[in-house]
């Protein structure tokens, strides 16, 4: 399958979309009519996949993809890992108000036994840390650290993945 194919489950048309970076060949299902998403390892609440075969770069580029669908889209990823992804959140963006909230109503959630996926694209834009490249609050994180070692929005995304890949 290729960016583009189109698979049909229970009547439902999924476009296939090329996703590399977990794995080259990775990929998701995308539903417009539905406004679903299904991403394997690429994307989760508040994190993102290792980079296995790929490259920082193919990861940032696949993430980019995904966060440009509409912000009502489900999000349905492979694993539930939300609770550790946003806490990490928090170390990268101490002050995000949104990221603060989104934890405590996932805690919320992880104590009544319920489940945290999904999440919507537009949850992910406030409160990811793996697509949000471009906010200044991750970059001056980074900065203040001595961990940004490239000031670009490959490098902020290599260095956040670096970072969680320790933490």
């Amino acid at each position: 399958m290729t960016e583009g194919d189109i698979v049909s489950v229970l009547g439902v048309d999924f476009s296939v979309l090329n996703v590399p970076g977990h794995t080259l060949d990775h990929i998701a299902y995308y539903s417009a009519v539905e406004q679903v998403l299904f991403c394997g390892d690429t994307l989760f609440v508040g994190g993102c996949g290792r980079v296995f075969e790929g490259t920082p770069s193919q990861m940032r580029g696949s993430l980019k993809k995904l966060r440009g669908l509409p912000p009502e889209t489900l999000i349905f990823c492979a694993h539930e890992y939300t609770l550790a992804n946003l806490r990490f959140a928090r170390l990268v963006e101490p002050k995000n108000s949104a990221l603060s909230a989104f934890l405590s109503a996932c805690e919320s959630k992880r104590a009544n036994d319920e489940p945290t996926v999904p999440s919507r694209i537009s949850d992910e834009l406030a409160c990811n840390p793996f697509l949000r490249w471009d906010s200044p609050e991750v970059r001056e994180t980074l900065k203040t650290s001595g961990k940004l070692a490239e000031d670009t929005a490959d490098g902020i995304f290599t260095a956040v993945r670096e970072w969680k890949n320790t933490a």
